[in-house]
């Protein structure tokens, strides 16, 4: 009888066991972060809204990004100078930012996305200083953003013309670099293209000089070892082409002056 007993009893304790195991549910998985590193004085690829939010065409196609692949986007503002050592800290997941893809970027391991926009470079003077050409700024100050392709560029390839300068001034931000100028501190900004466009687009007294300066491609940064996580980007990127989405981010008014020069638009 007591061993009836204890079998019952165990039976009636599988059960319940198996009815606790029936009624359990999975935990949801967590969401990927992935961390976008920019620079949040870039625009119209990437800035810090006068709101706190961050806005701009690279993040705008990130977010889409984020949403197809079922992540949660994080953005952390670099400071441009120090970008790619903030990267290999792992601060950010990337740097994408209107970042130009350098060949020394590649030699150094970094992991380089498919180049989307083509750019070069310019100076932006002001439009009542009678300075018309590069060749007009021989003796006056340039500004130019610590860490760009333009300073590359200036200590490169265009050291001859840089020669000319009386002095260039490197600043932490365009924005800085603008401020110069219109303060009379500098004569000149070397600046990327799209960025000069957007910003004499709204301010009155400023010009672009008529000459590309630098021909050169963006691309996204990723640390060496992450081209598993570049090639889902890359192929998160060309099914928002597909599918319109990309097209519907570049229409917006506030990208007109970029539209142009998007590759996967017009490549």
């Amino acid at each position: 009888m007591k061993m009836k007993k204890m079998i019952c009893l165990m039976l009636a304790l599988v059960m319940v066991l198996c009815l606790c195991a029936c009624g359990k549910t999975e935990a949801p998985a967590e969401k990927k972060v992935f961390i976008m590193g920019i620079d949040p004085e870039y625009p119209p690829f990437s800035y810090l809204g006068d709101d706190g939010n961050y806005g701009g065409f690279d993040v705008e196609v990130c977010q889409a990004v984020c949403d197809y692949l079922g992540w949660e986007l994080k953005i952390f503002g670099v400071n441009w100078d120090e970008k790619l050592v903030q990267l290999d800290a792992k601060e950010c997941d990337c740097v994408w930012s209107g970042m130009t893809i350098l060949d020394s970027m590649k030699e150094a391991g970094y992991v380089i996305s498919a180049p989307y926009y083509d750019n070069t470079q310019v100076l932006v003077v002001k439009a009542d200083g009678g300075l018309a050409s590069s060749a007009d700024l021989a003796g006056k100050i340039v500004a130019v953003q610590l860490g760009t392709s333009g300073e590359t560029l200036l200590q490169g390839d265009l050291a001859d013309l840089a020669s000319t300068f009386s002095n260039i001034v490197t600043c932490n931000s365009f924005l800085t670099c603008f401020t110069e100028l219109e303060g009379g501190a500098v004569d000149a900004v070397f600046v990327d293209l799209p960025v000069a466009a957007s910003y004499v687009a709204k301010k009155d007294g400023l010009t672009i000089i008529d000459e590309n300066l630098g021909a050169e491609q963006y691309g996204i940064a990723f640390r060496s070892g992450d081209a598993e996580l570049c090639a889902q980007v890359d192929a998160a990127v060309q099914a928002l082409v597909a599918n319109g989405t990309y097209a519907k981010i570049a229409e917006k008014e506030e990208y007109a002056e970029i539209v142009n020069n998007l590759l996967f638009l017009n490549g």
